[in-house]
């Protein structure tokens, strides 16, 4: 039913946690079945996310598809980032079930969220 790869960020999912005074964050939910997933960023002055943390209520797939998420947006230049698709997450997980497509639209949602937060907040500035 699942990937190797699946399987191995939700038994080892990186970046968990919560950047305490974050540059951005982002928060989606799924009305579909109920997951929650918040990511926090830190950004460098280059606009480089240096740091970025999740915190998710969900499935097995919603754990493994926040982690990847994270894994794929560290290092990345926002813009490059805001670039990064469900398509992306799905693929970079070696594939989903059907019925869990929608845990990726959270990680991708959640993270352009963090980012256009960032771009707010440096707009008050």
């Amino acid at each position: 039913m699942f990937s190797d790869k699946v399987l191995n960020h939700f038994e080892n999912p990186r970046n968990v946690g919560r950047i305490e005074k974050p540059d951005g964050e982002g928060v989606m939910t799924s009305g579909e079945c109920g997951d929650y997933l918040l990511i926090t960023l830190q950004i460098d002055t280059e606009e480089i996310i240096t740091d970025i943390k999740f915190q998710v209520k969900g499935c097995v797939a919603a754990v493994a598809a926040s982690s990847m998420t994270t894994e794929l947006a560290k290092g990345k230049h926002i813009y490059d980032a805001l670039n990064i698709s469900e398509i992306d997450i799905v693929d970079s997980l070696d594939g989903l079930p059907d019925e869990k497509i929608h845990c990726s639209v959270l990680g991708a949602g959640a993270l352009k969220k963090a980012i256009y937060d960032y771009l707010g907040r440096k707009l008050i500035d």
